[in-house]
């Protein structure tokens, strides 16, 4: 077990000094201290001309970097807080900085504030709706947070219903709180998604791949049957298409695509358009 340890610190230890220009693209482990090259500074880690990346804008800093899913500010480090490939987006600047963010494969959801989600209304108190969004614990949906809903004309929503809505309040000391409204008070899609229709769900990875805007998935798909589809960022799917048949293998494609190559995927959507 002391051997075990000692290799697993150790393999931390040569991790930390990591700059992040050279594992764009690559799996990183929590614990690992992220650098980026250009910033003088003779303190700290790393390389010559490499530092621990600064977060607090400085005179000499470049550019703005924000923080996306999978790392977490320390002070004026960043840390890697899950296991997964480290992406990065250039901003529209070109000024330096961006987005950095890691993409892991997870299956539990954390809500975060904006996020569009597919929840099931499980209870009924009062004015407030509980809706399963697949967290830690329920959100609350207001009777208010409809388009044109009023004291006298409430909206039609039933335990069992689905809910496609978006977090207005999502942290870890309070309670996820969704609507069913934009900012100017419309549905803009938003509501009850209807009775039929298929409900399954995926990894939280592949809806991310699923809404990009040059997802080539959903292009194929498109082509196959005409059909109805909604996607929450809490990893679940809702799906209708003419016939029952033809809603399971759309199901059944998309929850395979995750898993295969765009040779097999060209396979798979050829046969099925010449069935």
């Amino acid at each position: 077990m002391a051997e075990a340890a000692a290799v697993v610190a150790e393999s931390l230890a040569g991790y930390r000094a990591r700059a992040a220009r050279a594992v764009l693209e690559q799996v990183v482990l929590p614990g690992e201290e992220l650098l980026l090259p250009g910033q003088e500074d003779g303190e700290g880690p790393g390389s010559a001309g490499e530092r621990p990346l600064r977060l607090n804008a400085g005179a000499r800093s470049r550019g703005r970097v924000v923080c996306g899913p999978g790392l977490r500010r320390c002070g004026d480090r960043l840390l890697v807080t899950k296991c997964g490939r480290l992406r990065h987006k250039e901003p529209g600047s070109g000024n330096g900085g961006g987005v950095y963010w890691v993409d892991s494969q997870q299956k539990r959801y954390v809500p975060v504030k904006g996020d569009h989600v597919i929840g099931i209304v499980t209870a009924k108190s009062g004015d407030i709706f509980k809706v399963d969004v697949g967290g830690s614990e329920p959100a609350s949906l207001s009777y208010l947070s409809f388009e044109g809903a009023t004291k006298r004309n409430r909206p039609n929503v039933q335990v069992g219903d689905l809910i496609y809505g978006q977090f207005v309040v999502a942290n870890k000391d309070m309670e996820p709180e969704m609507v069913c409204i934009d900012s100017c008070g419309r549905a803009n899609g938003m509501g009850v998604i209807g009775q039929d229709g298929l409900l399954f769900k995926v990894t939280l990875g592949l809806i991310r791949r699923l809404l990009a805007p040059d997802c080539e998935i959903l292009q194929e798909v498109g082509k196959l049957y005409p059909l109805e589809i909604v996607f929450g960022m809490n990893g679940r799917i809702w799906v209708k298409a003419k016939t029952i048949q033809q809603t399971l293998i759309l199901a059944n494609v998309l929850e395979a695509c995750e898993h295969m190559t765009a040779d097999q995927r060209k396979q798979i959507f050829s046969r099925l358009a010449e069935s």
